[in-house]
């Protein structure tokens, strides 16, 4: 099995702030089973810090991923089926690390998007595209299958025909395609998307952290009905918080709150 590697996925901080970089510029941000790997060690430092509020997630060098490192999978065909299923458990493990994250997290998109980059585009709560940047689910043309985690939250998103329409076709679609059939929440030009980037993350970082992370696990428990008493006990718990407390206080005094719950 591939080691994960500073070099594939790396963690930058800015205050309050985090970014999951994917960084294998040279290869168009392609994802590797080190990458994948490195996902998962990632998302474990960002949880293991109750100081950071919000993450970006974007590939270096204005392109997010052009998807997986095809010369892995020559190599596949020819493994034993242990090898497959460690590669297997790689690219669901590090998906699912980037899905887990409690906080917040905001994909930033420029450039390609396909295949691997948008399963992990998909397991970001908000997806941020630059016009230009271009999508696609490609293993049609590669011959191998969707995960199926993936392919759930792809119609989740933008339901069953449009899912069908790419999975089956494997075409690349424009921002505003993507945007039409929801697979992004937001197209700005290409040049603003530092600027709308930076507003969305201050009004993220500006509110309760509380608030954020009850809201996103219910959001992505609702599914789940036995998890819904321990939603139904956040909800609760909020009414006794000192974060309501605050917001309360700020409000009456007409003042911006300093909300200090950190979990």
């Amino acid at each position: 099995m591939a080691e994960p590697t500073a070099a594939s996925v790396r963690l930058e901080r800015e205050g309050a702030r985090a970014t999951l970089l994917i960084d294998r510029p040279e290869k168009k941000n392609a994802l590797n089973e080190a990458a994948w790997l490195a996902f998962q060690q990632v998302a474990a430092e960002i949880e293991s810090d109750p100081e950071i509020a919000v993450v970006t997630v974007r590939g270096a060098g204005g392109v997010f991923s052009a998807g997986a490192d095809i010369s892995e999978f020559v190599a596949l065909t020819s493994a034993s089926t242990e090898r497959r299923d460690a590669f297997a458990d790689a690219v669901r493990d590090g998906e699912e690390a980037v899905a887990r994250i409690s906080k917040p997290t905001v994909a930033a998109i420029e450039g390609a998007c396909v295949g691997g980059g948008c399963q992990i585009a998909l397991a970001c709560d908000i997806r941020l595209a630059a016009e230009g940047a271009r999508f696609g689910v490609t293993p049609a043309k590669l011959g191998i299958a969707y995960p199926v985690v993936s392919t759930r939250r792809l119609v989740t998103t933008v339901g069953k025909s449009a899912a069908k329409d790419l999975l089956f076709t494997g075409r690349l679609i424009s921002s505003d395609e993507a945007l039409a059939i929801g697979l992004v929440d937001r197209v700005v030009p290409a040049g603003q998307l530092e600027a709308e980037l930076e507003s969305l993350l201050a009004q993220l970082e500006a509110n309760s952290r509380y608030s954020l992370m009850v809201a996103k696990r219910t959001i992505d428990g609702l599914d789940d009905p036995a998890s819904h008493a321990e939603l139904d006990a956040l909800w609760r718990g909020g009414f006794s918080g000192e974060d309501l407390k605050e917001g309360a206080r700020a409000f009456l005094e007409k003042r911006k709150p300093a909300f200090s719950w950190r979990g």
